[in-house]
């Protein structure tokens, strides 16, 4: 992975910073994983609009992923690694040795030509997807399942990962992105590695139109509001504005808004840090 930096010959090119894509080898994708995708542009089916700030954007086509990695016991090779404009990770293109083809979330150092399997039979490398019993303590994983055969729902975005640190019976404790430590069931699936495009937490627009183009309208400070429209709004000349809140009125930085009777609070373990 590499980024591409530009001399400041505009103000669009000044702080601007995108990933070279040397690591993408086509540009054109599977026809027969390819469906169409609808936008709302922030409307309901009344046509009014319910979510601010979306709107515009370029025309995409949505990649079919498998997520759920269940062809097991079958070696799949590698014929691609993609762009997707849905996803900040990059995809891979797996050709199976029944003719099968799918996508998955490409890892981190995933090469055209190598090959992946996934099951009881596959061995903790690159790519291959396993069983967390039979993941080796320590390991790096991504597309975490949460419930078995739901497919993964964990550490998919661009160049996260998630460490298995312990197993104690029908659990293993995987430490997360975010800190949070928590007990996930051994017959979940999980992919080595972490995902690919590591380099996108770096990356600068440099202007507003590359927003646009990603389908994200401007939006409004809740600062600048009258008091009608924001409880942060109103006040002589530029006021601060008061305590940071949401536009209904539930407190930011620091207040808890999960539920304290969640099913699954007994599986976490350690709470993120703040």
């Amino acid at each position: 992975m590499a980024l591409r930096k530009f001399k400041p010959t505009t103000p669009g090119q000044r702080n601007k910073i995108i990933s070279a894509f040397d690591d993408v080898t086509t540009n054109k994708p599977e026809k027969s994983l390819v469906v169409g995708k609808h936008r709302s542009g922030g409307r309901n089916s009344e046509g009014k609009m319910t979510a601010r700030y979306i709107g515009g954007g370029h025309k995409k086509k949505y990649r079919i992923i498998d997520f759920k990695r269940n062809k097991d016991g079958i070696e799949a090779t590698v014929k691609s690694i993609e762009y997707d404009p849905n996803r900040s990770a990059r995809i891979a293109l797996l050709s199976y040795a029944d003719g099968e083809k799918r996508y998955i979330l490409a890892p981190n150092g995933l090469k055209v030509g190598q090959t992946v399997m996934s099951g009881e039979k596959a061995t903790p490398d690159i790519g291959n997807t396993l069983f967390l019993k039979n993941v080796p303590l320590g390991s790096i994983v991504h597309n975490i399942e949460l419930q078995p055969g739901q497919g993964g729902r964990m550490a998919r975005s661009a160049g996260t990962y998630a460490q298995l640190t312990s197993r104690e019976g029908k659990y293993a404790a995987l430490k997360l992105p975010s800190g949070e430590i928590r007990m996930v069931l051994v017959t979940c699936k999980a992919t080595i590695g972490s995902t690919s495009n590591p380099d996108h937490m770096h990356e600068m627009s440099g202007k507003a139109g590359r927003s646009r183009w990603l389908g994200r309208r401007p939006r409004t400070r809740p600062v600048v509001m009258n008091p009608v429209d924001h409880p942060m709004g109103g006040g002589e000349g530029r006021a601060s504005g008061g305590h940071p809140r949401s536009r209904k009125g539930i407190p930011a930085k620091g207040y808890k808004t999960r539920n304290r009777k969640k099913a699954s609070n007994r599986l976490i373990l350690e709470r993120r840090k703040k």
